[in-house]
C-alpha cells in the first residue's frame, strides 16, 4: 500500500528546496509538521522554565520529561524510566563511555565492529586509552556486507566487559541480527550497547525483545529536532557513576543529562516519536523497501557503479552507498546537486567500514518517508547520465 506521507512535511512541500529530491535523509531527515508545531507550542506556552521549581511552569518541564519518556517507551518497547535526553547519540555516548571506563581496567575488553559509525568506536578507543582496557574490533564480511553473528561471538571471552555494535550501518544498511549478538554477548557475561541510530527510523524497534543493556537514537533521524536519546537498563543506569554537577541526582536519567535540557526539543522529538506510531513503523519499513527496490536494482546492473555492501533488501535499512567510475564521489554529488538531487559524499564517519572496502569515500542516498517514486527515478537517471 501507498503511504502518503508527504503532505506532513513543510520543508518538502513548500519553501526554497521545493522540487528537490531529497536522499540526504541518512544524515537528518526533513521535520514533520507536529514537531515543529510541537516546538512552537512549547516556546509559546510559557512552559519553559526549568525542572524541580514549585511553581506551574516548572512543574510542566518535569511532566513533559516524564510524558515524553512514555511516548517513547511506547515506541521502543523499553522501560520509560532508562531514557536519557542529550544533544546527539555522539555526545551521549561520550558521557556514557566515561562512566563505564570508571568501571574497566588492564585486561579488561570491549567489543567494538568495522561496520559502525564512529560514534560507537572512537569513546570506546579512548575509554581504553585512558583505562588500560583493550578494544578488539571485529571485521564485517566486505564481500556481502554483512556482520555475522558468530564473528561477533568469536570475539568474546572472559574478558569482554561491553559489545558495542550497530543496529543497521549508516554506510551501507546493513542491519545486524543484534537480538543473537545480545544474547551471545549476555551468555559470556558481558553488556551490549547498540547505536540504533540509523535503525530506528526504518524498522520496528523492540528494545526488550533485543534484550540489550543501552539503545541510542537520534530524534533528527526520524523527523524530528535535533536531538539524543539513550536508553539505559535503569539498574544499570542506577549504578553508573556519571561525570557530573554535584546537584545532580546519582540515580535516574538526570545525572546523564548535562546542564538544562532542550526542552523544546523534547516537546518536538515526542511528536515526532507520536508520528512514527500513527504511521506504523511495519508500513513505513515495506513503504521505504518498495521505493528503494528499484533503486539498488539500477545502481547493480550499471557497470559503472560499484555498490559497498548488501546486494538485496534483506535485514536491510533502504540506503546505499556507491561510486561511478572516472567520478570522485564529491564530483557525483555535485553533479546530482546541479539536477537538484540531494545526496552525501565522503565517509559519513562510517571509518573503518568506508576504509574495509579500499575507498575514502562513497556517495550515500537514503530514502526517506517523503522521498517518491518520482524523486527515486530522478535519481536512477541522473546518475545513469553521470
Amino acid at each position: 500500500g501507498v503511504l502518503d506521507l508527504r503532505s506532513r512535511f513543510p520543508a518538502v512541500t513548500e519553501g526554497d528546496y521545493q522540487g528537490w529530491a531529497r536522499f540526504d535523509g541518512p544524515a537528518g531527515t526533513q521535520v514533520v509538521d507536529s514537531a515543529i508545531e510541537a516546538a512552537a507550542a512549547w516556546q509559546r506556552s510559557g512552559n519553559n522554565a526549568n525542572s524541580h521549581g514549585q511553581f506551574a511552569a516548572a512543574e510542566a518541564c518535569d511532566a513533559l520529561v516524564a510524558e515524553v519518556q512514555l511516548t517513547l517507551g511506547r515506541l521502543l518497547g523499553a522501560d520509560p524510566g532508562g531514557f536519557v535526553f542529550g544533544p546527539s547519540t555522539t555526545a551521549n555516548v561520550f558521557s556514557l563511555s566515561r562512566a563505564i571506563g570508571r568501571d574497566l581496567g588492564p585486561g579488561d575488553e570491549i567489543i567494538c565492529t568495522r561496520l559502525d559509525h564512529d560514534s560507537n568506536v572512537s569513546p570506546w578507543l579512548q575509554v581504553a586509552e585512558d583505562t588500560g582496557a583493550r578494544v578488539r574490533l571485529v571485521e564485517f564480511d566486505v564481500e556481502s556486507g554483512r556482520l555475522p553473528v558468530e564473528a561477533v561471538a568469536a570475539a568474546l571471552t572472559e574478558r569482554t566487559r561491553w559489545v558495542a555494535v550497530t543496529g543497521a550501518s549508516n554506510a551501507i544498511g546493513t542491519m545486524p541480527d543484534i537480538t543473537a549478538i545480545t544474547a551471545a554477548a549476555h551468555a559470556a557475561d558481558a553488556r551490549v550497547v547498540i547505536d540504533g541510530v540509523h535503525l530506528t527510523p526504518h524498522a520496528p524497534v523492540d528494545i526488550a525483545a533485543i534484550g540489550c543493556d543501552v539503545y541510542s537514537t537520534s530524534s533528527y533521524k526520524w523527523y524530528g529536532p535535533h536531538a539524543g536519546i539513550t536508553w539505559i537498563e535503569p539498574a544499570l543506569l542506577d549504578r553508573l557513576r556519571a561525570y557530573k554537577v554535584r546537584p545532580a541526582p546519582d540515580v535516574g536519567p538526570r545525572k546523564f543529562m548535562l546542564g538544562t535540557p532542550s526542552f523544546e526539543a523534547i516537546a518536538a522529538l515526542g511528536a515526532a516519536g507520536e508520528f512514527l506510531m500513527q504511521a506504523g513503523m511495519a508500513a513505513i519499513a515495506e513503504h521505504e523497501r518498495e521505493l528503494f527496490a528499484p533503486l539498488l536494482e539500477a545502481l547493480l546492473a550499471d557497470d559503472r557503479v560499484t555498490v559497498y555492501g548488501p546486494r538485496d533488501l534483506e535485514r536491510r535499512a533502504p540506503t546505499v552507498a556507491f561510486n561511478v567510475a572516472g567520478r570522485t564521489a564529491a564530483d557525483a554529488a555535485r553533479a546530482l546537486a546541479a539536477e537538484r538531487i540531494a545526496v552525501w559524499d565522503g565517509n559519513y564517519y562510517a571509518l573503518e567500514a568506508m576504509s574495509s572496502f579500499g575507498v575514502d569515500g562513497a556517495v550515500r542516498a537514503g530514502i526517506a518517508v517523503y522521498v517518491s517514486a518520482a524523486d527515486v527515478d530522478r535519481l536512477i537517471h541522473a546518475v545513469q547520465r553521470l
